[in-house]
């Protein structure tokens, strides 16, 4: 009798096990699956292929592992901001910084300086205003895409130097970031903002967007276009003042370069607050304004050269006023605008 209830309780618990496996495996084959359903609309969405099977599963993969990173985010209520799936989804961090930004991380912009390109402090502009945004003045163009192309600092110099020309002379015009990319040594390989500007001044000015379109990859040096918007040098913001960048970004839009680690290429909409402290400056944006949120959080308005599908339609506001000096991401080591 004993034997038969014991080997009863065995069977009941070998059942047991057998069921919490099955459904352990069912789980996981309907999560497996539920991520490559949502991988094929992602694909559809961002009109996205692949070579064969072999580099689509390693893309799956990939996605897979930055879904569940976004979700495992967004699921701390904690946050000022959230990430969400974009055009980078299926890219490691090393792939996306290769392909997607172009800040020349080993230049010396100390040692470019063959102009004036002072670093100079501004005096206190009283009162400095509590928030603005270049956009509403009419000061901004709309978001660009670089692609692929590691070009970013055209795109960030160029924003500066349209924001500069609307509020000298009353006239928004589109710039040709093509041109930048074509016409000097670097093209998509990277460079700094200084080169953009630098590029500008020697030529008397640039071409506009429509009469030198942007192409994403690097071609001949079209020499014929009628250059507009000249400027005459460059200032430095001083290094690692939030409050000097503060009084720039009152004047008019300011290019920057930052450092993009972390979930920064994630980012979705909120007051990002995230990202590293470090050095590592691997992209370039222009910042088109600041402002406080409703919470109280302080940021820096920033439009980026990733199209509108990224961030806030292509914008992203950066917590401003941190313990750090160089400011969230880097932001302000190396802030100059064109005069």
């Amino acid at each position: 009798m004993t034997i038969a209830i014991e080997m009863k309780q065995l069977i009941f618990c070998v059942c047991v096990i057998l069921c919490l496996y099955s459904y352990s495996a069912m789980s996981q084959t309907i999560n497996e699956s539920s991520v490559a359903k949502i991988h094929e609309q992602w694909m559809i969405q961002y009109e996205r292929s692949y070579a064969n099977d072999i580099e689509k599963e390693k893309r799956l993969k990939i996605f897979k592992e930055n879904l569940e990173y976004i979700e495992k985010f967004n699921n701390n209520a904690n946050k000022s901001y959230e990430l969400g799936l974009n055009q980078f989804s299926d890219l490691t961090m090393d792939e996306f910084i290769a392909s997607y930004t172009g800040h020349n991380k080993d230049v010396n912009i100390s040692r470019q300086t063959s102009f004036s390109s002072k670093v100079v402090p501004l005096e206190e502009i009283k009162p400095i205003p509590g928030s603005i945004d270049w956009r509403q003045k009419g000061a901004v163009t709309k978001v660009k895409n670089q692609g692929s192309c590691g070009c970013c600092w055209a795109f960030s110099s160029i924003a500066a130097v349209e924001g500069f020309t609307k509020i000298k002379n009353g006239n928004l015009l589109s710039l040709s970031a093509q041109e930048l990319v074509d016409c000097t040594s670097k093209g998509c390989s990277g460079a700094s903002v200084i080169k953009g500007y630098k590029y500008i001044i020697e030529h008397h000015g640039i071409a506009d967007e429509n009469s030198y379109p942007y192409t994403e990859t690097a071609g001949t040096c079209q020499t014929d276009k009628k250059p507009t918007s000249p400027i005459s040098d460059f200032i430095i913001v001083p290094p690692n003042d939030e409050e000097q960048l503060l009084r720039a970004v009152s004047r008019q839009p300011v290019a920057t370069s930052i450092s993009i680690y972390g979930d920064f290429k994630y980012y979705k909409e909120g007051i990002y607050t995230g990202g590293s402290y470090g050095t590592d400056l691997t992209h370039s944006v222009t910042i088109v304004g600041y402002g406080t949120s409703q919470e109280g959080i302080q940021y820096w308005l920033v439009k980026n050269s990733w199209g509108e599908q990224w961030g806030e339609g292509g914008y992203m506001r950066l917590q401003r006023g941190i313990d750090d000096k160089r400011g969230l991401c880097g932001l302000a080591m190396w802030p100059a605008y064109p005069i």
